[in-house]
């Protein structure tokens, strides 16, 4: 199975070409350039290199978020799109699943990334059988907060953080209820992630097509928070 990966939730955004659960080419930038232009240049640069051609892409797999609502937007713009063309499904993976499936040999894994506004996005993941299930809700709080929900999430099962934000979160975590955890920097680059978590989830039929493709954005827009404000 060809797998087209893309992550657009972070400015170091990223693009992946696998096939089957193996990476065979990835892009990852960290430039100004908005997504909107450099996407596209991105997967085509992919494809080219791979010597692969859209058509024959068997599955997209996209962070859906949480994260940048532009990069997401833009992300998921063009996996909906592509999927529509050429009737190919998706898979769509929360980013923090994605850092937490980095920590391999960790049974009960916290994905964190920096939400900004003073806050930070959490998800809390169990590797059952080799497969990561959520428990609660991916969340977006204040640092002392966010620590008290994983906590509360764990029961008592220490746990470890898998962080694209770990300077943050490490200094962020002493005198929290969860200090004892230990924290561990993500790659950044999320996509090649993003296709290993889709090509097992499309394995087990989890996946959407190009209209029912929705963002995980976890936090409400300015514009959604400004006109419940004024309700």
């Amino acid at each position: 199975m060809l797998i087209l990966a893309i992550d657009t939730t972070s400015p170091s955004g990223s693009v992946a070409l696998l096939r089957d659960g193996k990476l065979v080419l990835l892009v990852a930038s960290e430039e100004a350039e908005p997504y909107s232009t450099r996407l596209f240049r991105d997967v085509e640069r992919v494809m080219r290199e791979a010597d692969a051609r859209m058509p024959e892409v068997e599955l997209y797999a996209v962070a859906s978020g949480p994260g940048s609502f532009t990069g997401v937007r833009v992300g998921l713009a063009a996996v909906k799109a592509w999927a529509e063309v050429y009737r190919k499904p998706v898979a769509a993976l929360s980013a923090l699943e994605a850092m937490a499936s980095q920590a391999a040999g960790d049974s009960l894994i916290a994905g964190i990334a920096d939400a900004h506004r003073g806050q930070l996005f959490a998800g809390l993941y169990e590797r059952m059988e080799g497969t990561l299930r959520r428990r609660g809700d991916d969340v977006v709080m204040p640092p002392a907060e966010c620590f008290a929900y994983l906590a509360e999430q764990a029961a008592g099962t220490p746990f470890v953080i898998r962080t694209t934000a770990a300077g943050i979160v490490r200094s962020a975590l002493a005198g929290s209820t969860a200090a004892g955890a230990r924290v561990d920097a993500a790659d950044a680059a999320l996509a090649p992630a993003i296709g290993r978590l889709g090509y097992a989830r499309a394995l087990e039929g989890d996946v959407v097509d190009s209209l029912t493709l929705d963002a995980h954005y976890v936090r409400r827009s300015d514009a959604e928070l400004l006109w419940h404000n004024r309700k």
